[in-house]
């Protein structure tokens, strides 16, 4: 299954949840995001069907490896993206905004280069 950008974000929003809280419900989820219960519901049950999300009885999810990869791929780009607009004198801020819509669409090839950048001028 091909993930679309919401999808990615949506996978990125649980890993950032489960790294600040040892459970994760897709309340937790609307809150964050900022999204109905029914949008969050179907979005989970798609990428619960996709096999990158996990829900036990209790309603708690949690990633599948799959799931995890994908999270930490964004986080990562999301993270390296922002750093590198801040050190161009992007405000921090607009930085996390750009870098929101960057990290989707940013090709690897360019993600290592930019990572290579960074690392170099440090």
């Amino acid at each position: 299954m091909h993930l679309q950008e919401s999808g990615e974000m949506y996978l990125e929003t649980i890993y950032v949840l489960t790294k600040n809280s040892s459970t994760v419900r897709s309340i937790d989820v609307c809150e964050h995001m900022g999204y109905s219960k029914p949008s969050v519901s179907r979005a989970i049950g798609l990428l619960k069907n996709g096999g990158y999300v996990t829900v036990n009885a209790e309603g708690y999810l949690a990633l599948t490896q799959e799931g995890r990869e994908v999270a930490e791929k964004i986080f990562e780009r999301h993270t390296m993206l922002t750093q590198f607009l801040v050190n161009l004198g992007v405000s921090k801020e607009v930085a996390s905004e750009d870098a929101c819509k960057m990290e989707h669409v940013i090709s690897d090839e360019s993600v290592e280069a930019i990572k290579n950048y960074i690392e170099g001028n440090r």
